[in-house]
């Protein structure tokens, strides 16, 4: 039984909390009820406490008061989603509860989860219960009882999972959406997955393996154990690329695979690392930049190398790169200078599609962050757009519900610059948002006049359905074409015609003065016009406007006031 963790212990705790839930990360993704394709909860968990890992193997510490502050701040910039903040904010509290000390008992330990729980209750402002927070409140408050009974960590661990259990279970009957649908929730899940990770390590069970995809590139070959035989194909070829869009790297995969030998990818939503045994290496560096910008690249050749290594002389190797990685990601964790001042205020808007991009910049916003659905920005994505806007007060336009709580993360952590996040939670609330922002006016003047606006805006969404689902009386299969109306499901239909005519009859259409059509990326232009048509007909007193959006998972965005 362990009794009492240091700060190293700690680390390895949450690095196989981080291994578990990445091991589970699609069965909780599962338990999402709604079928619209998203970043989902599973995944967002996943990459935030995905980020503490990997900043703890950078970072051993020896103290549980350090090791723990390591783990919440990277868990600050790293957090994604609704979940991943509020998995931040458990960590954030945990690191409060820990603060100076070297080492937790079960008495500290306990503590310092009820902390935890403490600080993602003060930040959310209507908790609901039958979520993660139900779930860590009670395997909080059954930790600090087992204390009293056995001072130990791995005790203290154990009572509050098999506590947490209970309320994960209980979570269907305290929410009607969860209760219909037969299913715990995700959220509380996916926290007690990594609680079970963690105890794992205490007992010293074995981390879970990776996804093969995920594994780590191997960044050199054994040029000793080859032959010139075994040699296929001459250069290996290491390289990293920074991503600049939101594009599946699966067809750049297939290429490689064709024009090579020995391929291994590693991705995370930034960047992706690629290793290849190829004779046309620049071709392959070519075709890797219609996927993003190249920052980092190392070939060799290994028939000279294994010519070397037979005469006995030392041969370069790609392994040359890591240490410029190294060297890149020093640079990185020195942080990039905070843009002074040129104006009173500035704007960042995270958008997906070039064309909502486009809409944004013409209106003055100062920073585009890539996002959406599918593709939830980390906290430390917009604190780093934040520090680029040469403003006094930057304005956050998160477009997303999703996206709000990690954008309100943000809000103090930059000296000299005030943040205001608006809670815009669609794309076109945002863009109503930044028409009304005046120069003129005083801060406070301007985000309540951003918040009527953004109040005023009707957002209808039309797209698919992930998965099959019983919901809200809807019997959805996979597939199906869905229309939300301000975030709640609207209908599904086959023919996403006669989905369109049915959404362009109802109240927030028939209303409206003026009504946007953004149409995504997989519609053409001659279907964007029948949809144009559709609304034209059904609304004939309203003024409407197509725009191509060129967002990703939405058909259609349609904005009415």
């Amino acid at each position: 039984m362990v009794d009492i963790i240091d700060g190293a212990l700690f680390q390895r705790m949450v690095i196989h909390g981080s291994a578990s839930i990445n091991a589970q990360k699609q069965a909780i993704n599962d338990l999402n009820v709604f079928p619209v394709p998203d970043g989902d909860t599973g995944t967002n968990m996943s990459l935030t406490i995905g980020t503490a890992a990997a900043e703890a193997k950078k970072k051993p510490a020896q103290s549980i008061g350090k090791a723990a502050s390591i783990n919440a701040s990277a868990l600050l910039r790293g957090a994604r989603g609704n979940s991943g903040v509020i998995l931040s904010l458990l960590f954030r509290g945990v690191s409060k509860g820990f603060k100076e000390k070297d080492e937790a008992d079960g008495v500290a330990f306990a503590a310092a989860l009820n902390e935890g729980v403490s600080a993602a209750y003060k930040a959310v402002m209507k908790p609901a219960e039958g979520t993660i927070l139900t779930v860590s409140r009670l395997a909080a408050a059954k930790a600090s009882e087992a204390a009293q009974e056995h001072n130990s960590v791995e005790a203290v661990l154990e009572a509050a999972i098999n506590q947490g259990q209970v309320a994960l279970a209980d979570t269907v009957n305290q929410n009607p959406v969860l209760k219909k649908a037969g299913v715990v929730d995700a959220g509380g899940k996916g926290f007690l997955t990594i609680l079970q990770g963690m105890l794992d390590e205490l007992r010293g069970l074995p981390v879970p393996a990776e996804e093969d995809d995920s594994l780590p590139v191997k960044e050199s070959a054994d040029f000793a154990a080859l032959s010139e035989e075994d040699i296929t194909f001459t250069f290996d070829t290491v390289f990293i690329v920074r991503k600049t869009a939101n594009k599946s790297i699966e067809p750049f995969r297939s290429y490689l695979n064709s024009i090579g030998d020995s391929l291994v990818i590693g991705e995370d939503d930034e960047a992706f690392k690629v290793h290849v045994h190829t004779d046309i290496p620049g071709a392959a560096l070519s075709e890797a930049q219609k996927y993003g910008t190249l920052e980092l690249a190392k070939i060799e050749n290994m028939r000279t190398q294994a010519e070397e290594l037979a005469a006995g002389k030392q041969a370069q190797s790609t392994d040359d790169l890591e240490q410029i990685e190294a060297e890149l990601e020093a640079q990185e964790a020195q942080g990039e200078a905070i843009a002074a001042p040129e104006k009173k205020y500035g704007v960042v808007a995270v958008s997906a599609g070039e064309g909502m991009a486009s809409v944004f910049r013409d209106l003055g916003v100062d920073g585009i962050i890539s996002g959406g659905q599918t593709m939830n920005p980390s906290t430390e994505d917009i604190l780093r757009e934040i520090a680029r806007t040469p403003a006094e007060v930057v304005f956050v336009l998160p477009n997303n519900k999703n996206i709000i709580m990690a954008a309100q993360q943000c809000v103090g952590l930059i000296e000299g610059k005030e943040v205001v996040v608006v809670p815009t939670r669609t794309v076109p609330q945002g863009i109503s948002a930044m028409l009304v922002l005046d120069p003129e006016a005083d801060t406070e003047a301007n985000a309540a006049a951003m918040e009527e606006a953004r109040k005023n805006v009707r957002t209808s969404e039309v797209t698919y359905a992930a998965r099959d689902s019983d919901f809200d009386g809807f019997d959805i299969h996979e597939g199906d074409y869905m229309a939300l109306a301000e975030g709640q499901l609207f209908g599904t239909d086959r023919a996403i015609g006669s989905l369109l005519e049915r959404l362009a009859k109802a109240d927030s259409q028939q209303n409206a003065e003026f009504i946007s059509i953004f149409y995504g990326e997989d519609v053409t232009e001659d279907q964007a016009n029948e949809a144009l048509s559709i609304f034209q007909k059904a609304c004939p007193s309203a003024e409407i406007t197509l725009l191509s959006g060129g967002q990703p998972v939405y058909y259609y965005m349609i904005s009415a006031e």
